[in-house]
C-alpha cells in the first residue's frame, strides 16, 4: 500500500528513516551467533539420542508427564537424580519428544561434558530464550529488542542474562496482551545438569532458576535431570543451605523406580530384532537369546539401563557374529552379578569390549602381509572355484577372506 496515494510532483528532503523490524533482525542475529544449536533435543548433533523403547519407564514417563501438563501444580522446579546410568538422557528425551508433539515444549537443553559447545553456561540462557522466541513472534521481537538495548548482555552474569532475555521479555509481551500465558509453550527441560563444568556452576544455575523464574509470576514448568552431585544434592537437602527443598518436586531415579523389568524387555525385545536382521542362522533361531542368557545380563545390569545398552551395541555390530558377541559378554559377566557392584560389572564389560578391539587391531596392524596372503588365497579360490564367473555366493566370498558364518 502506498504511503501517498496518487501524489505527483514532489520530493521529501531530509528523512531519516529508523527500521524498528530491521533493529529486531539484528538482535536476533545476535542471539543466533551465541546459542548452542548442538544442546537442542531434536539437533542434528543428537541423532538417535537414546529414549524409552516403548513399553519401559512407563510408570516414571507418566508421572513425569503428569506433572509437566499440570499447570496448577504448587512446585514448578522437577529434579530428577540418578546414578550414570540409570536412563536419566533416556528419559528426558522421551519427555521432550512427548512435550514437542503436544505443543507444550518451550525449550530443551542437554548438556555434554565433551561438547565445547555446550559443557558450560556460556549459550544455555541464550539457547533457551531463542527457543521461546521461536513461539511466538512478540517474545522474539522483544528479546531481540532487549539485545539491541544491550549488546553485551552475553558476557553478563547468568542472572542478568536470565532476566534480561527471558523474564523481562515475558512479561513485557504478557502485559501487552501479544501473549497468553495460559497456552504459551511452558515446559523447560535441562538434562546432564552434572555435565556442566565446575560445581560452582552448577550450583550458579540453579540459584539463577530459583530467584529468576521461580520467583516470578511465569508458567514455566522446569525439568532438570542431573547425577545427584555436590550442587544439586545441597540444594535440595532439607537443611538451610537447602534452597530448592520446598520448591522442587524430586524424583530420586534409581531409588523410587525398578528398572528390572523394563530391562528385561528392552534385552529381549532388542536382542531378537539383531537376531533377525542378522545372517548368521544361529541368531536367527527363535531359541536365541535364551531365557538364561537374559537373566543373567539382566543381574549384572542390576537396574543400570547403560549397561543394557552396551550389550546391545556390542551385540548389534555388524562386522561380528551376535551369537559369538553375546557368549562373550555372557563370558565376561561374574557370576552373582547384582551381588557385585553395579558400576563394577560395567566396568568389566568396558574393560573386555575396549581389550578385544586393541588385539584385534593389533593383530591386523602387525600382519603386513596380509594383503598377500589375501592374494594367494584368492589364487586357490580362483582354481577350485572359477571365482571369475559373475555369480558367487556370499559363502564364496567369506572363504576368500577366512570369515566364518555370521562375521560378515
Amino acid at each position: 500500500m502506498s504511503i501517498f496515494p496518487n501524489a505527483q510532483n514532489f520530493k521529501i528532503d531530509n528523512v531519516n528513516v529508523n527500521s524498528f523490524e530491521d533493529s529486531q533482525k539484528g538482535g536476533w542475529k545476535m542471539l543466533l551467533k551465541n546459542i548452542a544449536s548442538n544442546a537442542l533435543h531434536d539437533s542434528s548433533a543428537r541423532f538417535d539420542a537414546p529414549k524409552c523403547d516403548e513399553g519401559t519407564r512407563v510408570e516414571v514417563t507418566k508421572e513425569l508427564m503428569d506433572w509437566m501438563q499440570d499447570r496448577e501444580a504448587p512446585q514448578r522446579l522437577l529434579c530428577m537424580t540418578g546414578a550414570a546410568g540409570a536412563g536419566k538422557s533416556a528419559l528426558q528425551q522421551t519427555i521432550a519428544g512427548k512435550c514437542s508433539k503436544s505443543n507444550t515444549l518451550g525449550s530443551a537443553f542437554f548438556f555434554s561434558a565433551a561438547d565445547p559447545t555446550r559443557n558450560d553456561l556460556t549459550h544455555i540462557v541464550p539457547t533457551i530464550a531463542c527457543q521461546l522466541g521461536l513461539r511466538n513472534p512478540a517474545l522474539r521481537d522483544a528479546i531481540g529488542k532487549a539485545i539491541e538495548d544491550d549488546p553485551l548482555i552475553f558476557k553478563k552474569t547468568l542472572g542478568i542474562q536470565m532476566d534480561t532475555l527471558i523474564v523481562a521479555p515475558f512479561q513485557r509481551v504478557c502485559a501487552s496482551g501479544a501473549l497468553d500465558s495460559s497456552t504459551f509453550p511452558h515446559a523447560i527441560l535441562i538434562d546432564g545438569l552434572d555435565e556442566c563444568r565446575g560445581e560452582d556452576n552448577q550450583d550458579e544455575l540453579l540459584s539463577s532458576i530459583k530467584h529468576c523464574l521461580l520467583e516470578n509470576d511465569l508458567p514455566f514448568r522446569i525439568f532438570i535431570a542431573s547425577r545427584p552431585e555436590w550442587a544439586i544434592r545441597t540444594a535440595l537437602d532439607n537443611d538451610p543451605e537447602g534452597y530448592l527443598y520446598r520448591l522442587a518436586y524430586h524424583i530420586k531415579l534409581s531409588d523410587m523406580y525398578d528398572a528390572t523389568g523394563d530391562i528385561r524387555r528392552y534385552l529381549w525385545t532388542r536382542l531378537r530384532g539383531i537376531g533377525s536382521r542378522s545372517r548368521d542362522r544361529r541368531a536367527q533361531s527363535p531359541l536365541w537369546p535364551t531365557k538364561e542368557d537374559i537373566e543373567k545380563l539382566v543381574a549384572a545390569a542390576s537396574g543400570q539401563f547403560v549397561y543394557a545398552a552396551t550389550v546391545v551395541k556390542y551385540v548389534s555390530e555388524r562386522r561380528g557374529s551376535p551369537v559369538d558377541r553375546l557368549r562373550a559378554i555372557i563370558d565376561w559377566t561374574p557370576e552373582g552379578g547384582q551381588q557385585t557392584r553395579p558400576l563394577e560389572v560395567l566396568d568389566i564389560l568396558y574393560r573386555n569390549i575396549l581389550s578385544t578391539a586393541k588385539e584385534l587391531y593389533e593383530a591386523v596392524d602387525t600382519n603386513r602381509g596380509r594383503d598377500f596372503l589375501l592374494l594367494v588365497r584368492a589364487h586357490q579360490m580362483n582354481a577350485n572355484h572359477r571365482i571369475d564367473r559373475t555369480r558367487n555366493s556370499t559363502r564364496d566370498f567369506d572363504e576368500i577372506i577366512s570369515l566364518e558364518e555370521g562375521d560378515r
